[in-house]
């Protein structure tokens, strides 16, 4: 059964109370259930962790390496300043794909610039907790590929 691990950045642990007018109403407890149910249906395992420390994540993406098939990963405001964590999702060798809840594109123009991106397998932006389904089902539609092949 693949197994993804999903980090969350700094102030997602808010998500649900920070400015629900840009990153909407849902918690990440909502995310996860999300998560777990339709991995429950497609025969995908899934790990949530969330830390307000750049070191913690990448520490996991390290532990990664050998404890998971793939990662979702929202950077939070460590997406636009942390070269440290783009070389972790580098140094991975594994499918990651970098989810954002509000389009970081529409928003102030220092937010449009992500470090991650450019190392990310994909990037899915604007789309609410969606994007956390959206990214679950490429990324297991790919690892369910590489098992076929």
């Amino acid at each position: 059964m693949p197994h993804i691990l999903v980090l969350n950045g700094p102030n997602l642990n808010l998500l649900g109370v920070r400015e629900p007018d840009i990153y909407g109403s849902e918690t990440l407890a909502d995310v996860e259930a999300s998560l777990v149910a339709w991995g429950k249906d497609n025969g995908v395992s899934f790990e949530l962790r969330q830390s307000n420390h750049e070191g913690d994540l990448i520490d996991w993406l390290h532990e990664a390496r050998d404890e998971a098939d793939a990662v979702i990963l929202n950077p939070g405001g460590l997406t636009h300043s942390s070269v440290s964590l783009a070389d972790a999702v580098s140094a991975l060798e594994k499918p990651v794909i970098e989810v954002h809840l509000s389009n970081i594109f529409a928003r102030e123009a220092f937010r449009a610039h992500s470090t991650i991106s450019r190392v990310a397998a994909g990037v899915i932006t604007g789309l609410g907790t969606t994007g956390y389904l959206l990214a679950a089902q490429a990324l297991a539609a790919q690892l369910f590929k590489q098992e076929e092949g």
